[in-house]
């Protein structure tokens, strides 16, 4: 059910992951709760395969007054389970904006660090 037509990983199922890296990322920064407010940039640079180990990466870029922005590197090792293990490449690229928020889900201030 994560595949797309042609076999690959579908790329709702890494859009999905990436927010996830992205929010866990922000939200230990913003000290509780935050909500994705944006995705300014999402790259599919190269297919994900079935039985890749997949690793995503995120870096706190931005933080505003009540804004966080965060980088995410996504990575696939290739062939790990052969005699030869492959390429370890990069497969997507992004960039999120998370908003802090309340008990109420109205949007607060990042407290500073």
């Amino acid at each position: 059910s994560d595949t797309n037509a042609t076999g690959d990983i579908f790329g709702g199922w890494i859009m999905s992951q990436v927010d996830i890296a992205g929010g866990i990322v922000a939200a230990r920064r913003a000290r509780g709760r935050v909500a994705t407010v944006a995705v300014n940039a999402f790259t599919f640079k190269k297919p994900v395969y079935v039985a890749d180990v997949v690793s995503f990466y995120a870096k706190l870029v931005r933080v505003g007054t009540t804004s966080l922005t965060v980088d995410v590197k996504v990575y696939a090792e290739r062939n790990w389970n052969t005699p030869n293990p492959g390429e370890v490449v990069l497969v997507t690229e992004a960039q999120l904006t998370y908003v802090a928020l309340d008990a109420n889900g109205r949007k607060r201030p990042v407290p500073p660090e």
